[in-house]
């Protein structure tokens, strides 16, 4: 577990000014425990939320009797990334908690050496556990995925021993599916033809843009002027 000094914070300190001093101003609460503001050291804070994440838990010291706690919701500056502020949530001796705990891939599908796919379905799943067992993520391994059509669902994940799921335990975790490649038939464009011959000289265009139609007309009086004959 982790541990993290807080201090109670006054009704007149505003977020700014505990920033400008190096503090983060935060909240905790719990069902039997009341919504209490409270101000934590910037880079103590930074350090343990990139240790505890939302799944360990951190114990306030500093305002009263130590408080198990989880790090509920986090606000970040957009720009700098610089934590803002940090609600915790207070847990219940003795008491199971809901909570979604990250998936952790292990091992190497054979399936996917082969060329095929392995589809990820979930990366978190929702559990009910002792605040004591409470794992920082859940190890899936994928060395089980062997054929196209293998899949892991959500029952075969390795709890603790307190943890019961709160998802269906045939949700797909994971799966495998057949690479296919995909043709691309490429059509050739249309053969242009283009003529080189020369109409006659004097030759008028026929309609259909040929020279044909004049020598038409030619033999055309040429008949007619040997009938006169």
């Amino acid at each position: 577990m982790l541990a993290l000094e807080v201090k109670p914070r006054e009704a007149n300190e505003s977020a700014d000014t505990l920033r400008k001093h190096g503090a983060v101003p935060a909240v905790f609460y719990g069902p039997k425990q009341a919504a209490t503001a409270i101000s934590v050291d910037a880079r103590k804070l930074a350090h343990v939320w990139r240790e505890a994440g939302e799944t360990t838990i951190v114990t306030l010291k500093g305002v009263g009797e130590d408080k198990d706690t989880l790090i509920h919701d986090t606000q970040f500056h957009p720009v700098n990334g610089q934590l803002l502020h940090a609600d915790f949530y207070v847990l219940e001796k003795g008491k199971k908690i809901k909570i979604k705990v990250p998936l952790e891939w292990t091992g190497v599908a054979p399936a996917e050496k082969a060329g095929h796919i392995v589809v990820k379905a979930l990366h978190e799943i929702e559990i009910e556990v002792l605040p004591t067992e409470l794992p920082h993520h859940l190890s899936v391994g994928l060395t089980k995925l062997v054929n196209v059509g293998d899949r892991i669902t959500a029952s075969e994940i390795t709890l603790p021993p307190s943890a019961t799921l709160i998802v269906h335990g045939e949700e797909i975790v994971a799966s495998v599916t057949e690479f296919r490649e995909e043709k691309v038939e490429i059509t050739p464009p249309p053969e242009t033809i283009i003529t080189t011959e020369k109409p006659e000289e004097g030759a008028v265009p026929a309609k259909d843009g040929s020279a044909s139609g004049v020598k038409e007309e030619k033999a055309e009086k040429k008949e007619k002027k040997e009938k006169k004959e």
